[in-house]
């Protein structure tokens, strides 16, 4: 423990960042780490709990207060190898993890939790300038062969460990770059891409094998141009094992009149071209929110993607809908304390601009010459049914009013990976439409096919995602070698 008094001494302190209008003017990482300093006097304010519940919140369950205690001795190398003992890419999680951690943090009882993800972030930084990150080469090859198929952060966090534990291993993406939603469905001002390409650098150097542009599936699937298509049986054919780590790809429609209209996309559409057009590539009739009024259904963080990606686009107004009813303004911690609290949550996307509204319904879109000019909707109410003690929501009456939308975008989350990959490796699927398997050994059905993350699991956070590929790993290196010294 740091400092024993130092939970009193100190406040929380919050990563400084780039005034809004200013980083409206580009698309690159707008918070700053913390400095040594600022970072020694956070991690002091840690208790070194006798149940350290932040653990527990943490998906990858992380040592926190270890790697606290290192940071407040000024401790900087181990305390990077402590949090990297249990997180492949703390960078990641360290710029857009929503810190299930800091909720559990036993000092949020009667306060402001300690900055875990604050320290995270200045570690793993701190790491990189220093040169301390570096490949992790096997001491020895075990000629076992494994294809992890879907290059996210479950496949990548996978991919690592088999690699680090000495089989040979090709990660396959359909897309053309490494990193999944990391890559196309993140913006670059919450994620800069060059985060990913160094990880993906360090894995070539483990011996990891890439495979982008590869489509893994039906050879009657349409597939764009360009891809390279592998079938599941050509796959198991060659190598030992096989991982289905793809996302929850599949978006939440909405079926209301007007859906066709032109203007009306799904948002990890909108989201994959700017990021595209980040990267360098040309693109032809990008959808562009300049000078349009955007109306952004959902009200996740997907949602407030669009919203900071509108505005940087120039949007003449941004308005943002949620059917749930608005959150408290902070949440009852006596009653929901060590768990994920609903309250409200401002990000940094809304404070550069944008309206948003709770419990409304959008009824129908209207527009002229085939594209899309307002949206029709009304308030609902939401209520506890007698007899199924479920919520309803039922509209109110009178309440329907209608918006200027040239750009509608619909960020209702995901439900389900996509069912033709599915179908084509032949894996059982569970009520919603993911792969069936369990989280003792994550296998399917099929013989020597493993699978982790949002395809398992479905839409979730990237930290799961990376706990799910490293337990995954660890089972598939049991398979293969009848035990593991991989961890869980």
């Amino acid at each position: 423990m740091g400092k024993i008094t130092g939970f009193m001494e100190f406040q929380r302190l919050q990563e400084a960042s780039e005034a809004p209008q200013k980083r409206l003017k580009n698309w690159r990482e707008f918070v700053l780490h913390l400095t040594d300093d600022q970072a020694k006097q956070q991690a002091a304010r840690c208790m070194d709990c006798g149940i350290p519940f932040c653990n527990n919140g943490c998906p990858v369950n992380n040592i926190i207060p270890d790697w606290n205690d290192l940071v407040y001795k000024q401790d900087w190398r181990r305390a990077l190898d402590v949090l990297h003992s249990t997180n492949n890419f703390p960078e990641f999680t360290g710029r857009i993890c929503p810190a299930p951690c800091e909720a559990a943090c036993t000092l949020n009882i009667n306060s402001d939790a300690v900055g875990i993800k604050s320290i995270e972030h200045a570690i793993i930084d701190k790491g990189w300038a220093e040169g301390w990150v570096a490949p992790q080469v096997p001491t020895r090859k075990t000629g076992k062969k494994v294809a992890v198929v879907g290059s996210g952060p479950a496949g990548m966090a996978c991919a690592q460990q088999l690699a680090r534990a000495g089989h040979s291993v090709t990660l396959f993406e359909k897309s053309d770059r490494i990193g999944g939603l990391l890559r196309y469905g993140i913006p670059d001002f919450k994620l800069e891409k060059h985060q990913i390409d160094r990880r993906i650098s360090q894995m070539e150097a483990e011996g990891v094998e890439f495979a982008p542009s590869t489509y893994v599936g039906d050879p009657k699937d349409p597939v764009a141009d360009g891809l390279t298509v592998r079938t599941p049986k050509s796959l198991m054919a060659e190598f030992d094992a096989v991982v289905m780590s793809g996302g929850s790809e599949t978006p939440r429609d909405l079926p209301v009149p007007g859906r066709e209209l032109d203007g009306v996309y799904f948002a990890m559409d909108f989201l994959r071209q700017q990021n595209k057009a980040v990267a360098g590539d040309r693109l032809t009739n990008q959808t562009l929110a300049k000078g349009k009024h955007v109306v952004v259904i959902g009200g996740g963080d997907t949602g407030s993607d669009c919203v900071g990606t509108s505005n940087r686009h120039g949007a003449a107004s941004v308005t943002q809908f949620e059917l749930m009813p608005q959150p408290p303004e902070s949440e009852n911690k006596t009653m929901t304390w060590p768990y994920w609290p609903l309250k409200m949550r401002t990000s940094s996307s809304h404070e550069e601009g944008c309206e948003r509204d709770w419990s409304v319904t959008t009824k129908l879109l209207k527009g002229a010459n085939g594209k899309v000019e307002k949206l029709i909707g009304a308030r609902v109410e939401w209520f506890k049914d007698d007899a199924t003690g479920q919520m309803k929501m039922r509209e109110v009456e009178g309440s329907e009013f209608e918006i200027k939308a040239d750009l509608v975008l619909l960020a209702m989350g995901f439900v389900s990976p996509v069912q033709n990959v599915l179908d084509a490796f032949g894996v059982d699927r569970d009520g919603r439409g993911n792969v069936r398997a369990n989280t003792d050994d994550y296998r399917t059905n099929v013989e020597k096919v493993f699978t982790a993350g949002d395809m398992r699991r479905g839409q979730s956070l990237v930290v799961w995602a990376i706990r799910e590929g490293r337990q995954c790993a660890r089972s598939v290196d049991a398979y293969l070698m009848g035990s593991s010294e991989l961890p869980r």
